[in-house]
């Protein structure tokens, strides 16, 4: 047995500032959303997937969402920012198999809100109490080891910050399209390079914004799916790679593992990168995207900051990426990665009315967990 899969239906939740919603709220809003779009009743589904970090855990989750009684498969893969596309391959492994039929994947976090109430959400489900213990009484955290890394790039390959900022810039300039992101108004160069110094070369608009809000999708197989409420969007092709947590573990710092996940991904798909149409990766800072642009395939190693230059990642552009402005810009509530896959849905069901890619039938997806730790890649179709 081996089922088709795809995904049949995806909704966020209220996004940006949500002061006045919890997690487990965000999450149920979110996946009532999504069932609703699929057209498939709640009793239906026997998988669900979720991050578990924090004082959220699945089981908890489910039972909130009214799953838990009928739930076969479960999933909680800690991988950071990369949890969804990976719980997107074992859904689709799960459900072409037989195992299961139908699988809801969720996110929510009030990570913004809770830093306004002075509580800390844990983003990470690994490193805090491992090697990264040694490194961040120093100072050397997230944002840190991102401009370690693009730091080295500059220096092998001679990008500029300028470049780096280009895709700051471009991910507003989408976001200007999107009624729902956080920041809409046009940014220059010159605004990303004078924003206050975070860490060397990061300015603040380098950096992912800190926003609340949830997404969620449902998968189910072939049969169903042609029967949903919804125009269908196949999985063509998955892939999932990690590198490493330690930076002296990290083989090449100019080097995403998405060039493994990705290879995969792409086979299975039967496609190259020339033939998709809209590109969602993860932008926890500007050099997450150039690595990504690299790894993937669309340009070459270490012509990365050249290719993203005259507005090629802008809606209207060659290569229309993040198209709802991204982390950068949009919707960064700790963990992104279920909101590329809803933004790709809905462009592939040419849903997003001004920031419409036109004709779009290819996507690509792929999601960044930690400090370039892990990744998971996913082509998704409209036929």
């Amino acid at each position: 047995m081996a089922r088709k899969v795809a995904i049949v239906g995806a909704a966020l939740s209220d996004v940006g500032r949500v002061d006045h919603k919890s997690a487990f709220e965000l999450h149920h809003q979110a996946t009532s959303r999504a069932l609703a779009d699929s057209g498939i009743d709640r009793r239906e589904v026997d998988g669900f997937m979720s991050h578990g970090t924090g004082a959220l855990p699945p089981i908890e989750l489910a039972e909130y969402l009214g799953l838990a009684s009928h739930i076969d498969y479960i999933d909680s893969t800690g991988v950071g920012g990369s949890c969804w596309e990976m719980f997107l391959e074992h859904a689709v492994a799960a459900i072409a198999q037989g195992q299961i039929d139908t699988v809801v994947l969720s996110y929510g976090s009030t990570s913004r809100a809770d830093l306004k109430r002075r509580q800390r959400t844990a983003n990470l489900f690994f490193g805090n109490k491992g090697p990264i213990q040694f490194d961040a009484p120093f100072g050397h955290t997230l944002i840190a080891k991102h401009a370690m890394s693009a730091k080295r790039h500059m220096h092998e390959f001679g990008t500029t910050i300028e470049q780096l900022a280009e895709i700051a810039v471009s991910a507003r300039y989408n976001a200007g399209f999107n009624p729902d992101a956080y920041y809409r108004d046009p940014i220059t160069i010159e605004d990303v390079q004078s924003s206050k110094m975070i860490a060397d070369p990061f300015t603040k608009l380098h950096c992912c914004i800190r926003s609340d809000g949830g997404g969620a999708i449902v998968l189910t197989h072939e049969e169903r799916a042609r029967d949903c409420a919804n125009t269908p969007i196949w999985v063509l092709g998955t892939g999932e790679a990690i590198s490493h947590t330690t930076m002296s573990e990290w083989a090449d710092f100019t080097e995403s593992p998405c060039v493994r996940s990705g290879k995969k991904a792409f086979a299975q798909a039967g496609v190259s990168p020339d033939e998709i149409d809209v590109v969602e990766v993860y932008d926890s800072f500007t050099l997450t995207v150039l690595l990504t642009l690299e790894g993937l395939g669309f340009c070459k190693k270490g012509e990365g900051g050249a290719f993203v230059e005259n507005g090629r990642l802008r809606v209207g552009g060659e290569l229309p990426t993040n198209t709802d402005g991204g982390g950068l810009s949009s919707c960064q509530p700790g963990m992104r990665g279920i909101f590329l896959l809803v933004e790709a849905v809905k462009q592939l069901r040419g849903e997003c009315d001004a920031r419409q890619v036109p004709d779009a039938k290819l996507a690509c997806v792929n999601a960044t967990g930690g400090w370039i730790s892990s990744t998971g890649t996913a082509i998704l179709g409209r036929e």
